[in-house]
């Protein structure tokens, strides 16, 4: 099995090197690169039957090490064109989701003010948000560009739905330790329908001992999958315009009940 997953990465070197591989797109202010030949810059066209080997490999390197990144970009943009087109045609029916279309804001080091976020009062979405980097120690430039995804507007709706990733733990409260990570896919699950989530929040739970799996079976878990049911679309709020507005208040506007269970940001390494 090793050996496949082996070939599989050289596989990806091999198309990796064949095309340009800049940043997959950029603000309004920063223009993306015309050189490449793809859809966008680092677009890897692949067929149906490459991205069939592609989600088998990537979804057994990622069973085997969750926090292989990587892999779990891979097979989210190998079996999400689906449940993408139904998340960008929730975005363009919606006003605030069809600005963030049209805009393709990014969510990244460079594009946010840190310092200024951090000053901000106590319980404010972007404090909180610094706070979950901070105790995490994580930041939102480890988001892979996309490659996969044989759409631009697309490959957009999937890197938006990345680079949002760390703020569904700051909405829910929850850290990304194994535990936090799984009731954060429940929640997502139930919000994008994205086959990636879904795998997630089946065999994520494999790996949590018998103490967390109660909590999750009894309280994370039903408390996920029911906010994620009901709370307003995740991808229609323009959070870069929401930094100053208070967690409790956002939440409230997204139907969103604060967590059942508090969690600490303990070692990612902890089950």
């Amino acid at each position: 099995m090793w050996l496949r997953i082996q070939r599989l990465n050289q596989w990806r070197f091999v198309l990796t090197s064949k095309v340009c591989v800049p940043q997959l797109h950029t603000s309004s202010t920063e223009p993306a690169s015309s050189s490449c030949d793809g859809l966008y810059p680092g677009h890897i066209h692949t067929t149906p039957i490459q991205k069939a080997l592609l989600a088998v490999g990537s979804g057994v390197a990622a069973l085997r090490d969750p926090y292989r990144h990587d892999m779990v970009a891979v097979l989210g943009e190998a079996t999400g064109h689906f449940a993408l087109i139904n998340l960008r045609d929730k975005m363009k029916n919606d006003p605030e989701g069809y600005t963030i279309l049209t805009e393709r804001p990014r969510i990244r080091l460079s594009t946010i003010d840190v310092a200024n976020m951090a000053s901000l009062p106590e319980g404010s979405f972007g404090r909180e948000y610094i706070r979950f980097l901070d105790d995490n120690h994580v930041t939102p430039d480890s988001r892979a560009d996309v490659k996969f995804v044989d759409d631009e507007e697309l490959a957009y709706v999937m890197l938006r739905y990345r680079e949002v990733h760390d703020l569904m733990h700051t909405l829910l409260g929850m850290p990304t330790n194994m535990l936090g990570e799984v009731a954060v896919k429940w929640f997502e699950a139930a919000q994008t329908g994205l086959p990636m989530c879904a795998f997630g929040a089946v065999l994520g739970p494999l790996r949590l001992n018998a103490s967390r799996l109660q909590t999750l079976v009894t309280s994370l878990g039903p408390w996920a999958l029911r906010n994620g049911l009901r709370a307003r679309f995740v991808l229609n709020i323009f959070y870069e315009r929401r930094w100053e507005q208070s967690l409790e208040d956002l939440r409230q506007e997204l139907n969103i009940e604060p967590p059942p269970v508090i969690l600490s940001a303990a070692n990612k390494t902890s089950t």
